[in-house]
């Protein structure tokens, strides 16, 4: 008997599990707790369509109605603590009314990391709708904005700043920003294609303060070489922090997140963790890892659930993401190997592309590739991310 189920976090990877659970007919019941007013909604387009107009949690709802009257809710509420109290859990939340529950998923996400300075007005963060909605607001009085960090999320919220007319400068401590992720053939593209669009970018280059006015909102961003830059809103991007720190006490097993074998499961018994929380271990490199991707959050909750329902665990696909930046859409599958030249399988890049064009690439060996990368290519991209997610299920098997 499966019995109750609590899902800490009401993220991608929590509902994924959430769903699968109901799915299969569990009546547990299952509590989701999450740390927003709303029920769990798609993350992606906070750095892209809902910067360009307000989106609300049901043009992107990642449950149907049926599925979340199935569910128990405990929305606008942390946890605080899970205590195992003989054959249960204990979850403790910060309005005094804890949840116990026979299984637990730990899905509590990540937070994006800060900087001196990032307490006063017109700074942001991205993490949430209300995030977005503020920063929307924001950048429509903007005449001057800072992005600090060249990651995807730096990376598209400077497109639409640059698109919505504001003087945008993009801040990237590292030399070769993206290329571990892109390679660095399209990496330097995504850069020329931010200048091309008007926007300056310096790499290489470290932030020393973020300046207020004499009314607490931020007035500049200072280098570490002196350079001041104006700015009526800054957004800094650089990268997020695994939500464990709750659990810290609990027992359960922490590094850089919660660690777990392949299928999610951590160091205490009937407790999964999965999504950016999560450092999960692959059986393939013999390592743990903690990926903060769509295409992860759906592929741990459904493992977590299938552990927790006896069933037997879907099959494993390679790392997928995607990032949408001055109209083009850069997708890649798998990992990029450091220091080794992709096989061109279509077009070439230049910037900007043309219209209709598009760039595919590949790693490894082209028929058998370990990695993918596409511009514009959704077609051809496909097909191969197809086959790399059949190659990896057949030496998953083989492990």
């Amino acid at each position: 008997m499966i019995g109750s189920v609590a899902i800490v976090g009401a993220g991608l990877a929590g509902a994924t599990a959430a769903r699968d659970l109901l799915a299969a007919g569990v009546t547990g019941p299952i509590t989701v707790i999450g740390a927003e007013p709303h029920h769990p909604y798609d993350r992606p387009p906070l750095s892209k369509e809902a910067l360009h107009r307000a989106i609300s949690v049901d043009d992107h709802a990642l449950l149907s109605s049926e599925e979340v009257a199935g569910l128990r809710w405990r929305t606008d509420t942390r946890a605080i603590g899970i205590t195992a109290v003989e054959a249960a859990y204990r979850i403790d939340l910060d309005d005094g009314a804890p949840v116990s529950a026979n299984s637990v998923v730990v899905a509590t996400g990540a937070r994006a990391r800060g900087l001196i300075g990032d307490h006063l007005a017109g700074v942001y963060t991205l993490r949430t709708l209300q995030d977005a909605s503020e920063l929307r607001a924001s950048l429509v009085t903007s005449r001057r904005v800072v992005v600090i960090g060249a990651g995807f999320i730096g990376a598209e919220v400077g497109a639409t700043a640059a698109a919505l007319g504001a003087s945008v400068t993009i801040v990237e401590a590292s030399q070769a920003p993206g290329a571990s992720a892109l390679g660095p053939d399209v990496a330097q593209w995504t850069l020329d294609v931010h200048r091309a669009h008007g926007i300056t970018v310096l790499t290489g280059t470290a932030v020393s303060t973020l300046n207020p006015d004499g009314e607490g909102r931020v007035r500049s961003v200072t280098l570490a070489d002196g350079t001041v830059l104006a700015a009526d809103t800054v957004v800094i991007g650089i990268g997020a922090r695994p939500e464990t720190e709750w659990a810290a006490s609990s027992g359960l097993a922490i590094d850089d997140g919660f660690v777990t074998d392949e299928n999610c499961a951590t160091s205490m018994p009937r407790v999964y963790a999965v999504g950016d929380c999560a450092r999960v271990f692959d059986p393939l490199t013999g390592w743990h890892h903690r990926h903060e991707h769509w295409s992860a959050a759906v592929e741990h909750g459904r493992r977590a659930a299938a552990a927790i329902l006896g069933s037997t665990p879907p099959r494993r696909r390679a790392v997928y993401f995607w990032s949408d930046q001055h109209g083009h859409r850069i997708q890649v599958c798998g990992s990029v190997p450091a220091g080794q030249a992709p096989t061109v399988v279509t077009g070439a890049l230049h910037t900007p592309l043309d219209t209709g064009s598009e760039y595919l690439a590949v790693y490894g060996d082209p028929d058998d590739p370990v990695a993918a990368i596409g511009v514009d290519a959704a077609r051809g991209f496909t097909r191969i991310r197809k086959r790399m997610d059949a190659r990896l299920a057949t030496s998953a098997l083989a492990v």
